[in-house]
């Protein structure tokens, strides 16, 4: 099975999966723990890494900053997430194939 085929086959992963995996269970942070360093409300975090609530401009801002790191890399997970729904939609539904033509130089 080559490369294409095996990420077409994956489940997006969603930035909050990401947040709780990589970052808060390594960390030993809790959920209020870092609501509280990102002044927010803990019902905000909780539906991040639920994947109910979008990594926004700025949600990706706090996060960079509690992380102390960039953060492009937390609004680059969620564009990576979205572009890939999207990207498994269009192509089960054929709508890029049948709707859009390549533009081709004569």
């Amino acid at each position: 099975m080559d490369t294409v085929e095996t990420r077409d086959k994956l489940k997006p992963i969603h930035p909050g999966k990401i947040l709780l995996e990589e970052f808060m269970t390594p960390m030993n942070i809790t959920q209020y723990r870092l609501a509280k360093g990102l002044g927010v409300q803990p019902t905000w975090v909780n539906q991040i890494i639920n994947g109910h609530r979008s990594i926004t401009a700025e949600a990706a801002l706090r996060l960079g900053r509690f992380f102390n790191m960039e953060a492009d890399f937390w609004i680059n997970l969620q564009v990576h997430y979205e572009m890939e729904l999207e990207r498994d939609r269009l192509e089960a539904s054929g709508i890029l194939e049948t709707e859009v033509e390549v533009f081709q130089i004569a």
